[in-house]
């Protein structure tokens, strides 16, 4: 067996090797993106796995995707992807009987029961609504900023917005 260490070839001057990028920025936004993440499908688990997959591809991929920005359209979109594959297996599990998915003891213990119901209205909304609001209210994203996260013009971004807030209030009864 060889004992040789391999030699890599230094960065060029400037330049920060883009695994150090990535590494940093995992550190850093982690555990923002978890949340993001977490009220996009509604569980620790899932949202764990969205940001971990996210990260690795993103590793492969190289430097020139290593903006924040870009890294939250990539959770959106992974988010996106959980969410239609559990549409997939509800429908090809109608004839069965499921119980609803059940909250842990901790989890119920950290959420307060406004914020719960808030979560459940938020989960009633339509895809694109629930995703303007969290993208607006929870990462302070602008409307041009949602817009380029979504995929949509700016206006279709304040309609959503607002016609989520109109139904949020409906449902929670003013309490928003």
């Amino acid at each position: 067996m060889n004992n040789e260490t391999v030699a890599r070839a230094p960065a060029p001057a400037g330049t920060v090797p883009a695994g150090t990028v990535l590494a940093g920025m995992y550190g850093e936004h982690r555990l923002a993106l978890v949340r993001l993440a977490m009220l996009l499908v509604g569980d620790l688990e899932s949202a764990e796995d969205i940001v971990q997959d996210v990260f690795s591809r993103l590793h492969a991929k190289g430097p020139q995707a290593l903006t924040l920005a870009y890294v939250r359209v990539c959770v959106l979109n992974a988010s996106r992807s959980v969410l239609r594959r559990r549409g997939v297996a509800v429908r090809a599990a109608v004839g069965r009987t499921a119980d609803e998915p059940v909250d842990s003891a901790e989890t119920a213990a950290l959420l307060g029961e406004s914020r719960q119901e808030m979560l459940a209205a938020l989960d009633r909304l339509p895809r694109r609504q629930r995703e303007v609001l969290i993208l607006r209210y929870y990462l302070d994203l602008s409307d041009a900023d949602i817009a380029r996260a979504t995929r949509v013009r700016e206006s279709t971004v304040r309609s959503n917005v607002s016609r989520g807030l109109d139904r949020l209030e409906r449902e929670l009864g003013g309490k928003a």
